[in-house]
């Protein structure tokens, strides 16, 4: 019998969990969920599956709480097993409920692609909740978020217009507790043209001194995909790592440099680039993701004939190496990773408060 994208996904919500032993092996389940570090199957328990249907909706719909990032049981075989185009995700689906794919394959509206924004499903309110929620938070400075990140180790706060802070930021534990409020530090997601299309939110401890001890400290909204937290207006060369506090300890040593943290490896590996980028710099992490984000982004620059160059740290990131080693050898570290033109153009230092 054929099968349309619309059944396909029926069918694997009646089986969730066993969809999820199959392709998302490294995680386990918990009471009603599976839980699972993303949708590429990797260890850790942010992802987490609703295996039944509840009043909070429907079995195989999947939240990732890291990332704001959800959808349903064909997105998770796509990401899972690396799967690029429409007709493959069908094909490997029916494999896996030994049913036919014989008749014409459905438009690519047929298939949920992955959403951002939890568990918002018009991206245009998604936005607009994001649009409020930074328009009435504060700069950071003199703020708990300054707090913070001076106990990350970095100091020089200087382009951060796209960082605020707000002292009570609603917080949703899960579908079972009621939420709660703590300070946050607020990030604009804007496109190339400046716009504003998402917000990323770093919960905080109530002193500052690191983040806030709940489940999933970090959670975005909104319109990720392509987009990027933008730290100075990018030319000709620019850096772009995955997260905030490390792209932000690389910019204490090369304050001159042009940044963006697209926040997560998947987000990584997709981020847009400006039609004048001649030279990337990929800030890169030490762990499968950050090596699969590499990989894919260093082709895809290449490809649109934009020069790629990996920086690697000695530690796990750049804001470990920072804290351990201190701002000079930092950025004697990174200089000796640089071109040489880019050496004497950003090492210049620039006198911030």
């Amino acid at each position: 019998m054929a099968e349309n994208s619309h059944d396909l996904a029926r069918r694997l919500a009646e089986r969730a969990e066993a969809v999820c032993r199959h392709y998302l092996s490294n995680g386990k389940r918990y009471g009603r969920y599976w839980m699972v570090g993303d949708a590429r199957n990797t260890p850790g328990r942010s992802l987490y599956v609703r295996l039944l249907p509840s009043d909070k909706g429907p079995a195989g719909k999947w939240t990732d709480a890291a990332t704001g990032e959800h959808g349903d049981l064909l997105d998770i075989i796509r990401e899972s097993c690396g799967l690029s185009g429409f007709v493959q995700t069908i094909e490997e689906a029916a494999r896996f409920l030994g049913v036919s794919t014989a008749a014409p394959m459905p438009t690519l509206n047929g298939l949920s692609y992955i959403k951002s924004g939890a568990g918002v499903r018009d991206p245009d309110v998604s936005q607009e909740t994001a649009r409020r929620l930074f328009a009435i938070s504060h700069p950071i400075i003199g703020t708990l978020a300054q707090t913070y990140l001076r106990h990350r180790g970095i100091t020089a706060l200087f382009d951060t217009e796209s960082l605020r802070f707000h002292p009570r930021c609603y917080y949703r534990p899960d579908d079972f507790r009621p939420v709660e409020t703590w300070p946050a530090m607020i990030a604009a997601v804007t496109d190339l043209d400046g716009r504003l299309t998402g917000i990323h939110r770093t919960w905080l401890a109530l002193d500052g001194i690191g983040k806030a001890p709940v489940a999933t400290p970090r959670r975005a909204m909104g319109s990720l995909l392509g987009h990027a937290v933008r730290f100075g207006t990018p030319d000709d060369v620019m850096a772009i790592g995955e997260g905030i506090e490390t792209v932000l300890s690389l910019r204490c040593a090369f304050p001159l440099m042009p940044m963006a943290a697209a926040l997560s490896a998947t987000h990584l590996a997709a981020i847009c680039f400006p039609p004048t980028l001649r030279r990337l710099y990929l800030i890169h992490d030490r762990d499968p993701a950050g090596d699969a984000a590499r990989d894919a982004l260093t082709a895809r620059a290449r490809a649109a004939d934009i020069g790629a160059i990996v920086l690697s740290p000695q530690r796990d990131d750049f804001n470990d190496d920072l804290q351990v080693l201190g701002i000079e050898s930092l950025r004697t570290a990174i200089a000796g990773q640089l071109l040489r033109r880019d050496r004497s153009r950003y090492l210049k230092r620039k006198n911030v408060a």
